[in-house]
């Protein structure tokens, strides 16, 4: 793992120590046999459950929603997966909704056009008409409309923090996320992304705190890169300091990628933090 920077400001870093800063594939060992593990247990959860599986919201080809149904009339978490915009894909984070399935929640998970095909103004467009989609569908699906709660991970964490203000919404829980990309236009990062100056601005959750909002959870490992947990802490503090509802966490010893096996486990801490925001509990 690369020498911390956290007593140094992103601004500081050369463009080298910045690409690392960012990089946690890099920075975890051993990242591309987990998240191969992930592809597994996920393609047998599709296999057990394949009702409905890649339901079409818009156009383009990854405008597409796999749902599992824990039950009747149940919540909904709706997951939006990770890869910096530009890489993976939903399939290989079906695994994580066997913790909330298990918690009686259904799970959404939302497919999106990558960058450089679709630019992150574009991307967030598509998860916007998903969140449009879901609301209407729910009900079709057999699930309650107005109990949703958002979840990301990574760049799936900006996502799903921009989406906070979407009808049914009653929650989410942002998970080892970027919200200022600022940082990321100057990084490797930003080599398919593409993001300019305003683009960045216009996309930072940091940037655009809402008036009111649901409740939120912002949580990061603690085994992960600084960047990536100075990136957590400054958003929560800023909503901490408007007052908005939810909280701050560190998962102990978790890095970037082990960090969701708190959400596949039932008894997991991540999974109690979607359980309490489904049933209403802001200090969850």
């Amino acid at each position: 793992m690369m020498a911390s920077p956290a007593s140094r400001s992103w601004h500081e870093l050369s463009r080298a120590e910045l690409d690392a800063a960012y990089n946690n594939a890099a920075a975890v060992a051993h990242s591309g046999v987990t998240v191969a593990g992930w592809e597994q247990r996920g393609a047998a959860l599709r296999a057990s459950m394949p009702a409905h599986l890649d339901l079409r919201y818009g156009s383009q080809p990854r405008n597409r929603i796999d749902f599992f149904k824990a039950g009747q009339g149940a919540p909904t978490l709706v997951f939006f997966h990770g890869g910096y915009w530009q890489t993976r894909a939903k399939e290989a984070f079906s695994c994580f909704a066997v913790g909330p399935l298990a918690r009686g929640l259904n799970v959404a998970l939302v497919g999106y056009t990558l960058a450089p095909e679709a630019s992150l103004d574009a991307i967030v467009a598509e998860t916007r008409a998903a969140m449009a989609f879901l609301s209407l569908q729910l009900p079709a699906l057999g699930a309650k409309r107005e109990s949703m709660i958002l979840c990301g991970w990574s760049a799936g964490a900006q996502l799903a923090a921009m989406l906070l203000d979407s009808p049914g919404v009653v929650g989410a829980l942002l998970i080892s996320g970027i919200y200022d990309l600022e940082p990321v236009r100057h990084c490797y990062v930003n080599d398919k992304l593409g993001l300019d100056a305003a683009m960045a601005e216009r996309n930072s959750p940091l940037l655009h705190l809402p008036a009111t909002c649901p409740p939120v959870r912002v949580v990061v490992g603690g085994a992960e890169l600084p960047e990536l947990r100075r990136q957590s802490a400054e958003f929560a503090g800023a909503r901490e300091k408007a007052a908005l509802p939810g909280g701050f966490a560190e998962v102990p010893g978790a890095d970037h990628f082990s960090i969701l096996e708190q959400l596949e486990r039932p008894d997991g801490t991540l999974c109690e933090m979607v359980s309490r925001l489904a049933n209403g509990d802001a200090a969850s």
